[in-house]
């Protein structure tokens, strides 16, 4: 064995591999996105219904399960000045709900321009009628995931 390899113990923890999901927290519905760490980028995933203000717990399960991310990422809203706005708390419990119903880590976001960055990129490419079609609230959360995973630097 040469003298110039390290033990295992000496190297560094590994990078985080794989998928991650975004969520855009909402009081009707959760936008949400799946991207990775190896190209910091993502996609529009699904939209997750809220039925009579409960949260469809059973729906974000069978993502996790099917997409087994290393983190889950979700936006935490705060008006231009980072204060607080009314539904920061709601997003923040949602936040904590999903760390203690699943074993995944789970991060928050500033998420602050991204809906409104959202319906920009769709009215641009389809005007008003493209954004009565297309779900904002999972591309808002894409955009949340893209900053989140941008952090991570390139070796």
């Amino acid at each position: 064995m040469p003298d110039t390899l390290l033990p295992s113990y000496w190297q560094e923890p590994a990078k985080p591999q794989g998928v991650a999901l975004g969520f855009d927290y909402g009081t009707k519905k959760i936008g949400v996105a799946v991207g990775q760490l190896l190209t910091r980028s993502a996609s529009p995933l699904s939209i997750v219904y809220r039925v009579k203000d409960e949260i469809d717990w059973a729906s974000i399960a069978v993502l996790i399960k099917q997409w087994r991310p290393f983190a889950l990422v979700v936006g935490i809203p705060v008006h231009m000045d980072g204060k607080a706005q009314w539904i920061t708390k709601e997003a923040t419990a949602f936040a904590i709900a999903l760390k203690d119903r699943f074993t995944v880590p789970v991060y928050v976001a500033d998420e602050r321009l991204t809906s409104a960055e959202a319906r920009a990129q769709v009215f641009e490419s389809g005007g008003y009628k493209a954004l009565k079609k297309t779900a904002i609230d999972s591309l808002a959360a894409k955009l949340i995931l893209e900053q989140w995973l941008a952090q991570f630097k390139e070796d």
